[in-house]
């Protein structure tokens, strides 16, 4: 089947952003062995890529907008962690042949690949730059996991809130998360966020909108993240 622009855009932005490009590139042949091995989604506001139990056939790679990753039922949900663009998300439990361990639900307009265990298995056993590109992606996300889990070890509340600012934060230093997001990713209490963060405010190295931080001072906030 002839490719359409549409498919030409997102098998270059996969060749750009899926893992690290520096390590290998992709070849057209491997875009091709890729692309035969997924198909692109797109989710609306509030929609499920994946559920809690379900179970994990397909691993996804987020191209565009933002997944909430939540555990329990919708309306108890505790956010675990947000994600977006160059995120792959479901790819351990679909590895491991074990169900979903999280929901995943889309903030806003949500374009992924889905890639289907056994169309995507085949592939990899056979493309070392795919699976290269894949194993990077996947152990970036473990890494930013770590971080936030030492961030939290013996760290005051305003050391905890500055550390997952920087680790979280975008290219334009904004961190697209609610104060009740951040308790929960932190395991505070809201109260005490929302004193970290105005106490952040009041020294200058933040500002705060809806459902938004924006970063002012990156070196600052990395010197109270450091603090015991």
């Amino acid at each position: 089947m002839e490719e359409t622009p549409a498919d030409q855009q997102h098998l270059a932005w996969l060749a750009r952003s899926f893992g690290r490009p520096d390590y290998l590139p992709l070849s057209p042949e491997d875009l091709s062995t890729l692309s035969e091995a997924g198909e692109i989604i797109k989710k609306y506001p509030g929609t499920h890529i994946f559920k809690e139990g379900d179970s994990a056939t397909a691993a996804f790679l987020i191209r565009e907008g933002e997944v909430d990753l939540y555990r329990g039922p919708t309306d108890q949900r505790e956010v675990v962690g947000r994600v977006g663009p160059g995120a792959v998300i479901g790819d351990i439990a679909m590895f491991s042949g074990q169900p979903y361990i999280s929901s995943s639900r889309a903030v806003g307009h949500v374009t992924a690949f889905r890639f289907d265990r056994d169309r995507l298995l085949p592939k990899l056993a056979v493309s070392p730059a795919i699976t290269l590109r894949w194993l990077v992606a996947s152990l970036t996300q473990l890494e930013r996991t770590q971080r936030r889990v030492l961030n939290l070890m013996h760290k005051t509340v305003l050391a905890q809130v500055a550390g997952l600012l920087v680790n979280e934060a975008d290219d334009r230093g904004e961190v697209a998360l609610s104060q009740a997001t951040i308790a929960t990713l932190l395991g505070a209490s809201r109260q005490s966020v929302n004193e970290a963060l105005n106490e952040l405010k009041r020294r200058g190295q933040v500002e705060t909108g809806y459902r938004l931080v924006r970063v002012l001072d990156e070196k600052k906030l990395r010197l109270v993240a450091a603090e015991d």
